[in-house]
């Protein structure tokens, strides 16, 4: 009977230490959607959106028109991996070109 019980000790042991080991991988990961790719994108609600879009290009007009851009861009074929930064500032480039033509 105690070599049942040293082994199950020892079992609850092992899942427990897998468990807190799980927690602190899965709360390692970047929850800012600014450093996300565009799969972080499309589940992101709009403000959160808006405030990324604001925060990465430092604008306070367009905002809607680049939220729209990087909308668009995440729903192109193989976007998922890009990173929300990049797209932004893509976007961001192009409504500046357009501006000053």
């Amino acid at each position: 009977m105690n070599f049942i019980k040293k082994y199950f000790k020892i079992f609850i042991g092992a899942a427990v230490l897998i468990l807190v080991i799980m927690v602190f991988f899965f709360s390692q990961r970047s929850t800012s959607l600014e450093t996300g790719t565009l799969k972080d994108w499309q589940v992101a609600t709009v403000d959160r959106r808006n405030s990324a879009i604001q925060i990465l290009t430092g604008a306070e007009k367009d905002i809607e028109i680049l939220v729209a851009c990087v909308d668009k861009m995440a729903t192109l074929p193989d976007s998922s991996k890009m990173a929300v930064r990049d797209a932004a500032a893509l976007c961001y480039t192009g409504l500046q070109l357009k501006d000053n033509l």
